[in-house]
């Protein structure tokens, strides 16, 4: 029997959400087949079994948070071979599940649950009874439940256990006696009814553990008070997630993982994953790094022009040419001409560590929230490549399959507000950068060009950037550079 433990996806992770599973126990699965789906940093991982053999059991369900290193299936990689046999300490778990509600084999039959082994003619275990409240209240036995006159509800002891005997779970508290009438039938499970909470099987209570249910929350219709299945399936039912609201091509609404309060006046969504990762990286970037942003307005009508004639152009025939990759060019050419701006602060060391490379950041909006993976090397990349680049990143991103390898190491960011027809806005740092471009809406509007009011293609740029690393100058001079180049593109070919 081998369990697979969850593994480090990349980047030194510390836990991951099982998405799904792939497989189920008994399935036969083989070398690299795919287990389970987790979700981990930003991304979706696909986990292949390193083994061959039988699935035996699963240990986590999908939902679940689990740290790096912890069993997450288990896997019999030789289901043929003959079972071992059981040692003494698996007689407290056996006894545990029997406690549980598990049915012990017949007499002279097989095993019927692993370790459990063949019952024999006997037991030496002593039969679980219901008895009488403190205060010789009155107990009325009906078939194999008996009701007492509290109104708590249990079994009634099986035939040959005399009147008188007092138990329960913890060996203290509820004693007196049932009521002596003849022959007693033969007992059915004990209800556990601790002080104060709802009376039920195990189980019903084994349901609604399963089904993540506070059972004291759980209305009880059956006998006595007794919390029944139909009441638990009820209740889940009603608290399943409404989606409320959705988003045009969203694949996940935003509530469908919620769970609605009694009332329906709420739905509380687990905070899991991508917006997880995404709220702790703005908290700490906001309060770290001292923000400054600036702005500029610039006439666009000569870049518009230029992808007009790209997307005419056979070589680009293949990718998706937007102004965005004319701007992505331009920061890349500020970048160049302002290289310190291209840094990280390194707060342990006290260092500013200057790179020398450039891992163009796109910000890019799916379903399961914000991602920023970057292009790799982006400063020597051709204005095609980087076209190429950008649209692979993005498609990648968008189907929630992009690695977190993706998004690491990112030095300089670029956020397309204007995508929603936003104008600008004051973007946050990616943790680690120095600065964050965004570039607003396009519009046609009245401008002011050779001496005359003209229809002119306009939008807006706002540079934030880490003030412990760039002033204000610095920050000014890139946005400017990045404007003359969106406003005369052919200006790139000198900087370039």
């Amino acid at each position: 029997m081998q369990q697979f433990l969850l593994p480090d996806a990349g980047e030194g992770l510390t836990e991951a959400e099982i998405v799904e599973w792939h497989v189920a126990p008994g399935d036969t699965v083989t070398v690299n087949q795919v287990l389970v789906e987790i979700e981990t940093a930003k991304s979706l991982v696909e986990l292949p079994s390193p083994w061959a053999g039988v699935v035996t059991q699963l240990l986590a369900t999908p939902g679940d948070t689990v740290l790096v290193g912890t069993p997450i299936v288990e896997i019999d990689t030789d289901p043929t071979g003959s079972a071992p046999a059981p040692t003494p300490e698996a007689a407290p778990a056996a006894a545990a599940d029997d406690e549980a509600g598990a049915e012990p084999a017949s007499a002279g039959g097989g095993a019927v649950l692993v370790g459990y082994g063949t019952a024999g003619a006997a037991t030496s275990r002593r039969a679980r009874v219901a008895v009488a409240p403190a205060g010789g209240s009155t107990a009325v036995i009906t078939g194999s439940t008996v009701t007492f006159g509290d109104g708590s509800v249990g079994a009634v002891p099986p035939a040959g256990v005399g009147a008188g005997s007092s138990t329960d779970r913890s060996g203290a508290g509820r004693s007196g006696s049932v009521p002596s009438s003849g022959t007693v039938p033969s007992s059915g499970t004990v209800v556990e009814n601790g002080p104060g909470h709802a009376l039920a099987k195990p189980p019903v209570r084994k349901l609604a553990r399963d089904l993540g249910l506070e059972l004291d929350s759980v209305a009880a219709t059956g006998p006595g008070g007794i919390v029944t299945r139909e009441d638990v399936l009820e209740y889940a039912a009603r608290a399943q997630a409404k989606e409320l609201a959705t988003y045009a091509e969203d694949d996940r609404p935003w509530l469908a993982s919620g769970t609605v309060s009694a009332d329906g006046r709420q739905t509380r969504v687990p905070v899991r994953s991508v917006r997880k990762r995404t709220a702790e990286a703005m908290v700490t970037s906001a309060f770290t790094a001292p923000h400054v942003t600036v702005f500029h307005t610039v006439d666009v009508t000569e870049t518009m022009k230029l992808v007009e004639r790209l997307r005419a152009d056979r070589e680009f025939a293949d990718v998706r040419v937007t102004p965005l990759l004319i701007t992505a060019k331009a920061l890349l050419l500020a970048v160049h001409r302002h290289p310190e701006v291209n840094a990280t602060w390194d707060d342990d060391s006290q260092e500013i560590v200057y790179k020398h490379y450039v891992n163009l950041g796109i910000a890019a909006a799916t379903p399961r929230g914000l991602v920023v993976p970057n292009v790799k090397d982006a400063h020597r990349l051709s204005l095609l490549g980087l076209a190429r680049g950008i649209a692979e990143l993005t498609a990648h991103a968008r189907s929630g399959k992009a690695s977190p390898a993706e998004m690491a190491d990112g030095t300089i960011t670029i956020t397309n507000v204007g995508v929603f027809g936003i104008d600008t806005g004051t973007p946050i740092l990616n943790p680690g950068e120095a600065a964050i471009l965004a570039f607003g809406a396009i519009r046609q509007q009245p401008w002011v060009h050779k001496g005359k009011v003209k229809p002119r293609y306009v939008t807006q740029l706002a540079l934030s950037f880490d003030h412990r690393l760039v002033d204000g100058e610095l920050g000014s001079r890139v946005l400017a550079d990045v404007a003359a180049v969106l406003q005369d593109p052919a200006r790139g070919l000198v900087w370039g």
